[in-house]
C-alpha cells in the first residue's frame, strides 16, 4: 500500500476515535459523573476518618513483585549469550526467591484483605 494512503486512514481513524470518545461520555450526564472520586472514599465527607493499613501493605506488595518481575523481561534477549546455562539458573533462582516471597506472603495471610 502507499504510504500516503496508510497515514490518511490511520489518522482519519484516530480522528474519529478521539471525536467519539469526547462525544458519547457527554450524552449521558448526571451528578455522579461530575463529582470527584477519591480512590473510593467519600469525597464530601471528613479527611480525617481511619482506614485500614492492610491498603497501603497489599500496594507496597504488589509494587515489590512488579519490579522483580521486571528484572525477568530482558530474559529472552539475554538468552541468545554464549553462557546460557549460567543465564537460565539466575533467572530460575529470581523466579524462586519470587515465589518463595509469595508463598511467605500467602502463608502469613499478607494478601487478605479480612482482617
Amino acid at each position: 500500500m502507499n504510504i500516503s494512503l496508510t497515514l490518511t486512514i490511520d489518522i482519519s481513524l484516530a480522528l474519529l476515535l478521539v471525536t467519539v470518545a469526547f462525544w458519547l461520555p457527554q450524552l449521558n450526564i448526571y451528578t455522579e459523573k461530575y463529582s470527584s472520586y477519591e480512590c473510593g472514599f467519600d469525597p464530601m465527607g471528613s479527611a480525617r476518618l481511619p482506614f485500614s493499613m492492610k491498603f497501603f501493605l497489599v500496594a507496597i506488595t504488589f509494587l515489590l513483585f512488579d519490579l522483580e518481575i521486571a528484572l525477568l523481561l530482558p530474559l529472552p534477549w539475554a538468552s541468545q549469550t554464549s553462557n546460557l546455562k549460567f543465564t537460565l539458573m539466575v533467572a530460575l533462582m529470581l523466579i524462586s526467591i519470587l515465589a518463595a516471597g509469595l508463598a511467605y506472603e500467602w502463608s502469613q495471610k499478607g494478601l487478605e484483605w479480612k482482617e
